[in-house]
């Protein structure tokens, strides 16, 4: 499945969002979203989801979860080890 995203938010150092459609708005959206939450001097709170809706989610269920988390769950941890580096 390809999508071509349109970015619909930035926020310097807080948001990003983007939101991919196949063919028409409704059939299988997503939208995913970085957030970035200073929380001390030394703290910071990352969130990174994808919300997918539409008519076809269903039929594309299983492989999101087989396919495209696993692919989430890396990046997140790859970026989680860099930004932790000494």
């Amino acid at each position: 499945m390809k999508f071509q995203p349109t970015v619909v938010t930035v926020e310097s150092e807080r948001e990003l969002k983007w939101l991919g459609r196949v063919l028409l708005p409704g059939l299988f959206d997503g939208e995913h979203r970085f957030t970035i939450e200073p929380l001390a001097a030394d703290k910071t709170r990352f969130r990174h989801s994808e919300r997918f809706s539409g008519l076809l989610i269903p039929l594309f269920a299983a492989s999101l979860q087989r396919e495209v988390l696993p692919g989430f769950a890396a990046m997140n941890q790859g970026l989680k080890a860099r930004a932790e580096q000494p």
